[in-house]
């Protein structure tokens, strides 16, 4: 269900598995587009649907993709259960409060269905050489991660906090305080606040520090915002970073302490979509080994949005915050950032969205 840029992107994803897969249906509110996309993908013979329960009803599958706005995906959840799905995956951030996202998990827990968030930009080769690189040690000990995106955390700061959690080795973190201001990204279809500044706590001592927005550190020029992030890991004996348009660098006992820059193919041309592949694949696994757990389930992904979460409670509430965060009897954290947040002059800056073609560093 969903069949924008995006959408196609996991289409390519699942046929590129075709072991594992079949499409059975395909579902969007749009009747033309829709038809474009089974005529570009050959799947002229699925059935299509303008209506997500219907679709559901009808074909009955094992897997449901949804590729919508975060505001949809609780109710989603939910139709999957009614008919009888195995297994869900959708897109981030998963749900618009720790409430939903919640919510989200306990129902996939208690009606047995595996579920992951696509926080998929970890199999681009950048970041699984520098995850393969970390854990042989070539940094030493992790002391402190660092995160910076040019986009709002809902964009992309939700794929760094999973990022984050992942590099260190899944440990989850024990405390979080932050910083948060700038409304204009509150009306995005994927709202967050212009500009967060967090600290958290790791449980294994570790440190790790995110800026989201316009005030973090810009590394590329202003037309390649939309990818301009980059995750940098300190060790006792050097540091690592990668990007998600390709760039990276070290400087570890490999290197003899010298940094060493390069780049791998660009993100838009070339591993956009092949790295889909085998994030469905590591799904299928999963689904048929329960001991198979993949790196993006719904479980992970509720503990990034609850660091993310909390904050912004940390910010607006001038408190540290302990997790896991157990009272939720609070006031949804959007509705408060758009009451209490104040205009700073602030405007929303245009994220590159993949329909027309752009010249591409590759």
């Amino acid at each position: 269900m969903g069949l924008g840029v995006r959408g196609k992107i996991h289409i390519h994803g699942l046929l590129e598995n075709p072991d594992y897969y079949e499409i059975v249906g395909l579902c969007d509110i749009d009747q033309a587009a829709m038809d474009r996309v089974a005529a570009e993908y050959h799947l002229e013979q699925v059935p299509r649907f303008l209506d997500a329960e219907e679709m559901l009803k009808t074909v009955r599958p094992e897997v449901f993709v949804f590729v919508t706005y975060p505001d949809m995906r609780l109710n989603l959840i939910r139709l999957g259960i009614k008919y009888g799905v195995k297994a869900v995956s959708l897109e981030k951030p998963m749900a618009e409060s720790l409430q939903e996202a919640r919510e989200m998990a306990r129902l996939c827990h208690e009606n047995g269905i595996k579920a992951v968030v696509c926080h998929q930009q970890k199999y681009l080769s950048q970041f699984q050489r520098m995850k393969e690189k970390i854990d042989a040690g070539v940094i030493g000990e992790i002391r402190k991660i660092h995160v910076e995106t040019q986009a709002w955390f809902s964009q992309l700061g939700t794929h760094y906090v999973d990022y984050t959690l992942w590099i260190n080795g899944g440990h989850r973190a024990k405390w979080v305080a932050g910083h948060i201001h700038g409304p204009a990204a509150l009306e995005d279809s994927h709202p967050a606040p212009d500009y967060l500044f967090g600290t958290m706590e790791l449980e294994n001592g570790v440190r790790a520090y995110i800026e989201c927005g316009y005030l973090s550190e810009a590394h590329n020029p202003p037309e390649f915002s939309s990818s301009d992030n980059r995750l940098t890991v300190y060790g006792a004996d050097g540091y690592m970073y990668a990007e998600t348009d390709g760039f990276w660098g070290a400087c570890t006992r490999e290197t003899d302490g010298r940094l060493v820059t390069g780049k791998d193919p660009g993100w838009r041309n070339h591993q956009q979509v092949p790295i889909q592949t085998p994030y469905y694949t590591q799904f299928a696994r999963w689904i048929e080994d329960d001991s198979a757990v993949h790196s993006c389930n719904i479980d992970t992904a509720c503990h990034g949005f609850e660091i993310l979460e909390g904050m912004c409670l940390s910010a607006l509430n001038n408190v540290r915050v302990d997790l896991p965060i157990t009272d939720l009897s609070y006031t949804p954290v959007l509705e408060r950032m758009r009451r209490e947040l104040p205009t700073c002059g602030t405007v929303l800056r245009k994220l590159y969205d993949g329909k027309t073609p752009r010249k591409e560093r590759d």
